[in-house]
Order: structure tokens, then C-alpha cells, then sequence
């Protein structure tokens, strides 16, 4: 036994044994990706570079790095090799963007299969179910306000009080904007198995309130921490480095605002 260690130990350290375990970790283990955009601010920010957990929702195909071919066939024809649970609500999730799978976008997970959900003057509406009881319960547990809308009970912006970091942009309004998904959608059923997604910069976020919900077939995992950030100049965002996604939620709720950094201005 005691060979065979050092004799993997030897392998681990030549290139063949690195770049094989390299290539292991991101194919199924995690696998780093940078924010391009700033559809999640305040949350995620562009140019947070962040690690992602790959088998947090199963283990999806490996698909070779920046070329995002596959090495494997969809044996199973959900995109993962082993299943595993799905996004959770309120969680933050990286998934192939469906209308170019070769693309990973990064949103927030609003409503899961048999929810229903729309937007009313850009407040979001949840229905947990199609169920009074458990969507009563579901904002008790949000700490979310329900209201009644057409003779039926909603979850009213339930994500808003626990994920501070949504927030909406007082210069969108309505007129001076062709998009009426920013104001206006819905409602519509997730169906079973697909989840529906935003951006927390809910005004600036091409999400699913454009394309539509996205098949389990296309998560890929969810962001686990920050490991480096720099803005459109450069500079590398100190404060944010080493933190997990969870720490940036947790200042976000304490009041704090660790998107006010190089590059970030108040109020965006």
C-alpha cells in the first residue's frame, strides 16, 4: 500500500498526473468562471472571478474547458451523469444559457417546477404550487408579504427581505423602455423539472423572463467562492477576494454594501 502511495505521489507530481487531476477537478469537481456582466449586482459583480461547485445539483457532462465540447455522450439525456437535487429557491445558480448552451450565465433560481409566477408593475408574484397553504408558508419563511391579486393569494417579491442585493434601477420606466418583461409578465407555470430564473439587477438582466425557464439538462452548479475581483480598470477588489457567495449575502443583509467598491457606483 505504502508503494503504491509513493508511486502515485511520483505520477501526481509529473505533468501527466497534473494535468490529469487538473482536468478531473474541473470536470467534475469545480471550475472557475468570471462574472461578464452586471445582471446579478449587487450580489455578483463584474469581473468577480469565483470558483463553482459542479456537484452541487448532480455531475453534469464534462465538457472540455473554453472549447465546451463534451467528452462524454448524455447517456441519461438530462445533461448530467448523475442526478442530484435542484436548485433550491433563492438560490444562485450557473447553468447553460438555453438559447446558446455554449454560453454559462449566472442567475437567481425564483421559481421552481409547478410554481407559478409573474410581474406586476416589477414587483415579482409567487405561488408555491398552485397552493394557498404552502405559498402562506413559503413567505413566513422569506419573510415576504402575501397579497391578493385577482381573487388569488401571492408571495409578494418574496426573495427581496433575505437576498438584499435585489433591487430594481429608478430610471427604467415604463415608456422609455421597449422591454414590457421588465414591468409586465406572466403569469406562467414553471413546468416540472425546469427552473426560472433572474438576475438581482432586476432591470438590466436578460433572464428567463425573455427565454424562458432552464431544463435541468443545463445546470451546471452553483457559485462557491470569490477567489479573485478587479473592476473595468483593473483593480483588484481587496475586499471581496476569499469571501464565499454566502458571506457576500450575509454583509448585504447586515446593511453593509460590498459592491460600493473601485468601479462600482452608488446606487447601481
Amino acid at each position: 500500500m505504502k508503494n503504491k502511495l509513493k508511486k502515485f505521489y511520483h505520477w501526481s507530481n509529473s505533468w501527466t498526473g497534473t494535468i490529469v487531476i487538473v482536468l478531473l477537478v474541473i470536470f467534475f469537481l469545480a471550475q472557475a468562471f468570471v462574472i461578464p456582466s452586471g445582471s446579478m449586482k449587487r450580489t455578483l459583480l463584474p469581473g468577480d472571478a469565483l470558483f463553482a461547485k459542479k456537484f452541487a445539483y448532480g455531475i453534469p457532462i464534462p465538457h472540455i474547458p473554453w472549447l465546451e465540447i463534451p467528452i462524454l455522450p448524455d447517456f441519461r439525456g438530462d445533461g448530467h451523469l448523475i442526478d442530484g437535487p435542484g436548485p433550491k429557491r433563492g438560490d444562485i445558480v450557473i447553468f447553460r444559457y438555453p438559447v446558446k448552451p455554449s454560453m454559462h450565465f449566472v442567475k437567481r433560481c425564483v421559481g421552481i417546477g409547478g410554481d407559478e409566477l409573474m410581474v406586476r408593475n416589477k414587483h415579482l408574484y409567487l405561488r408555491i404550487d398552485n397552493n394557498t397553504d404552502k405559498t402562506i408558508k413559503f413567505a413566513k419563511k422569506m419573510e415576504a408579504k402575501t397579497s391578493v391579486v385577482n381573487g388569488v393569494l401571492w408571495a409578494k417579491d418574496p426573495y427581496v427581505k433575505l437576498y438584499p442585493g435585489i433591487h430594481h434601477d429608478p430610471n427604467v420606466i415604463k415608456g422609455d423602455n421597449p422591454f414590457e418583461q421588465i414591468f409586465n409578465y406572466g403569469p406562467v407555470i414553471v413546468p416540472k423539472g425546469e427552473y426560472f430564473m433572474m438576475g438581482d439587477n432586476r432591470d438590466h438582466s436578460d433572464d428567463s423572463r425573455f427565454w424562458g425557464p432552464v431544463p435541468y439538462k443545463l445546470i451546471v452548479g452553483k457559485p462557491w467562492f470569490i477567489y479573485m475581483s478587479w473592476n473595468k480598470n483593473g483593480t483588484i477588489r481587496w475586499n471581496r477576494v476569499g469571501k464565499s457567495v454566502n458571506e457576500i449575502q450575509e454583509e448585504l443583509r447586515e446593511g453593509k454594501k460590498p459592491y460600493l467598491t473601485d468601479g462600482c457606483k452608488k446606487g447601481k
